[in-house]
């Protein structure tokens, strides 16, 4: 590991609200959250790329999340870390970050390497309250993050054309929410939309940047290799 894939000094989180809700309450927290997001374009070229996934134990009683750190460009492995936990909160269509953000958080707070971006796998703004984990997770993180969902939630699209770095409008409501990104020739795209502290075309960039040879984007395929071998232990 090179000196200069490092910035020695551990990851701070910040602390914007409790995650005991009532349904209504989650609800008017995400319309709150969502007003403070910032879509403005990223000055600087990332030196650390992260990535987010998560998973749930058989029984779905806990869960289990990790990141993956990689330099950038090189996209070289430099820091894993992990983290479970009791699943808190019920499975509520549209407050899944309630469930799953808790223990990104807790991932997140383990690392050494402070990331310039974040990708996570699902949704930014691409959702109903414009508030899916990608934004709800930047929000804490105060970092440049990017929702990379392999599914669709909400709006409409076009399919883009066949070849690898097409893409089209992901619309909701009259508004483009995010981009359809055909990220490997011939395999489906990924829903792509801005989480926070940075526009659609950085994170379409970025997105296709780090989709070296697979569909998913180096560090997000990495984290959900990896949280799928953490299962059995969570």
């Amino acid at each position: 590991m090179s000196a200069r894939c490092r910035h020695y000094s551990d990851m701070e989180v910040k602390k914007l609200h409790k995650w005991d809700l009532t349904y209504e309450q989650a609800r008017l927290l995400q319309d709150k959250l969502a007003f403070q997001l910032k879509f403005t374009p990223v000055a600087k070229t990332p030196k650390i790329v992260a990535g987010i996934d998560c998973a749930f134990s058989k029984d779905g009683n806990r869960i289990g999340g990790v990141v993956i750190v990689m330099s950038y460009p090189e996209l070289e492995v430099i820091e894993t870390q992990s983290a479970t936990t009791e699943v808190t909160y019920p499975y509520i269509p549209g407050l899944l970050s309630f469930r799953e953000a808790p223990v990104c958080i807790k991932a997140v707070e383990k690392l050494e390497n402070v990331p310039d971006v974040f990708l996570v796998d699902g949704q930014g703004i691409a959702h109903h309250r414009k508030l899916g984990i990608a934004a709800h997770l930047g929000l804490f993180f105060d970092k440049p993050t990017i929702g990379c969902a392999k599914s669709r939630l909400v709006g409409e699209y076009e399919e883009p054309k066949k070849e690898k770095g097409n893409f089209t409008p992901l619309l909701y409501k009259g508004d483009q929410i995010g981009a359809v990104v055909r990220t490997r020739t011939n395999v489906k795209p990924l829903f792509i939309s801005v989480g926070h502290k940075c526009d659609l075309n950085f994170a379409i960039e970025m997105t296709l940047a780090c989709a070296k040879k697979y569909r998913l984007p180096e560090p997000t395929r990495l984290a959900h290799q990896a949280v799928t071998k953490l299962k059995p232990n969570i």
